[in-house]
């Protein structure tokens, strides 16, 4: 083992705000922890290959836990009585089952049940940032089981003003033509669950046959219908499927912790027999929330999917420019705010037919209706591919990444019409608008006969082309504009445009992983959220067939 001496993962670890310490945990119990290791070599391009399964070993081999570094930690944990339960070289994790008192004496951590809220669902975990035994970790994820994420949608509280089914969007946005035929859509969810049924009736209207959907489950997770968070499933399968419909679906389920969205990333990106081209996420929560070890973690998962030619869209939230923290301060989203994603911002979107009459920002905050995210990342550094886009500093001056980069319709109020439960509802949010785009590059995939991989450099260098600038409102702190802004980005999609310029781009590289974050104290962190189901609209209008 090395005698490096063991560091915490991170100067800043932060209990949730209005967290409540219940008591200790069993000393006996046992838990099951997932340990991230470093890369055996900088993360680079790889070599091209005829087949997925070629890509993946080839990735292992160059980019995957370094076979020393699995063998100290192996030591480490025989030491300490941990039970190895898999192992991962590829996706760099060790799994691990130990009782509390092992794996508190391991990482150095004293285990705890906390609540959110009075009477609400407790958790395990830790008052401490877990020591990290060896450098080659990069941290460990499971000894702190708080929910790390929320979706992103909502459910109209008012009367629509108007409702589209996925496919007048599409028609709307101009998408060539095409089905997803070819295209594997990993979905990834922290909850909920869907219904076949309910799929079944829903594109049955739309007079589309069901999709292939397959629901995989992660550690814990699983297909589970019956709470609030099936909106965002069914969302999420209902958008992308009505645009995709030939394309293969598979839905990762997994808790939401750091673990479980961790697990669930990798394990899309990675897996060989179900490859995915295109991933949806529609979770996420304010950069200040996290520690620094779980977002570094999820960082190099997703740095993993980008280097494997996997388009990731990500919802950049629908709290407006603060993300509902607190302080009502500028702040960017996470996982949305990560370099090796496309963010997905949020417009209040009219029309008819293929006719766009107005499209401006969505911020329906005087309503309760919400607001698209949008911000720059006070963890992650201006990228190269937007130097020219007029990003301005973060709070503090940290030059960072701008968000989001895209967007599309979010407004509930113009929001999608689709199933959930059973019942008919109009959903919105930024939610909507990830499936909306890995809809979309699914087509452009179909049509370009190959990934297009990680498109950020690609789609900022096409000089606008395929986008419609929006102009005009705000999300709060920051107000859309001519260009690039911090509102909905490059803009909403012309696809058919879109896909004519990239046709005479070339495919982007995979970026270098991230910068190291900014240094200096964390951010305050933000108060705890739990998404609380909204009033159903009255009446509820059914899926149309195409037409309003």
């Amino acid at each position: 083992m090395s005698k490096t001496k063991p560091t915490a993962a991170t100067s800043h670890w932060h209990l949730p705000v209005g967290a409540r310490y219940l008591g200790p945990h069993a000393p006996d119990e046992t838990l099951d922890v997932t340990v991230v290791l470093r890369r055996m070599n900088p993360l680079g391009t790889l070599a091209p290959s005829a087949s997925r399964s070629a890509r993946h070993a080839d990735f292992t081999t160059r980019y995957g836990a370094d076979p020393a570094d699995v063998t100290r930690l192996r030591d480490f944990n025989r030491r300490h009585g941990l039970q190895e339960l898999a192992c991962e070289p590829g996706q760099r994790t060790l799994h691990l089952r130990g009782t509390a008192h092992s794996l508190q004496q391991a990482f150095g951590v004293q285990l705890g049940h906390y609540e959110l809220t009075p009477g609400g669902t407790s958790y395990v975990g830790s008052a401490q940032a877990p020591t990290l035994p060896d450098p080659a970790v990069i941290a460990v994820l499971g000894l702190d089981r708080r929910p790390v994420a929320q979706p992103h949608f909502r459910i109209a509280q008012a009367q629509p003003s108007t409702t589209y089914t996925p496919l007048q969007v599409g028609q709307l946005y101009n998408f060539p033509t095409g089905d997803g035929s070819g295209q594997i859509i990993a979905i990834i969810e922290l909850g909920g669950g869907y219904v076949q049924a309910d799929l079944d009736t829903y594109f049955s209207g739309l007079g589309l046959k069901t999709p292939s959907v397959t629901a995989v489950s992660v550690d814990s997770g699983s297909n589970q219908p019956g709470g609030a968070a099936d909106a965002e499933v069914m969302l999420d399968i209902e958008v992308a499927g009505a645009l995709a419909p030939a394309a293969k679906f598979v839905v990762y389920f997994a808790a939401n912790t750091d673990q479980g969205f961790y697990n669930a990333i990798s394990q899309a990106a990675h897996s060989s027999t179900q490859p995915a081209t295109v991933m949806s996420i529609s979770w996420g929560g304010p950069e200040s929330s996290w520690s620094a070890a779980s977002r570094n973690a999820m960082e190099t998962a997703l740095e993993d999917a980008a280097a494997l030619g996997v388009t990731v869209t990500v919802a950049a939230g629908d709290n407006g420019s603060s993300d509902g923290v607190s302080s009502g301060q500028p702040t960017a989203d996470y996982p949305a705010s990560s370099p090796s994603v496309l963010a997905c911002g949020g417009t209040k979107l009219m029309g008819r037919g293929s006719t766009i009459s107005s499209e401006v920002v969505w911020n329906e905050t005087a309503g309760n209706e919400g607001a698209t995210g949008g911000g720059v990342s006070a963890v992650f550094a201006l990228p190269t591919w937007q130097s020219a886009s007029k990003v301005p500093a973060a709070p503090g001056g940290f030059v960072g990444r701008g968000v989001p980069d895209i967007a599309g319709n979010a407004d509930p109020l113009t929001g999608y019409a689709v199933r959930v439960d059973r019942q008919n509802e109009v959903v919105g949010g930024t939610s909507a608008v990830a499936p909306l785009w890995a809809a979309l590059v699914a087509r452009i995939n179909q049509q370009l006969g190959h990934a297009l991989g990680a498109a950020n450099a690609t789609l900022y260098g096409v000089g606008g082309k395929g986008f419609r600038d929006i102009t005009q409102g705000n999300n709060g702190s920051y107000t859309a504009g001519p260009g690039w802004d911090a509102c909905t980005g490059l803009g909403s999609p012309n696809g058919q445009a879109l896909l004519s310029a990239l046709q005479g781009a070339a495919p982007s590289p995979a970026p270098a992983p991230s910068p190291a974050p900014a240094p200096g104290p964390a951010p305050a962190p933000s108060p705890p959220h739990k998404h609380k189901p909204k009033p159903k609209p009255k009446p509820k209008p059914k899926p149309p067939k195409e037409g309003k």
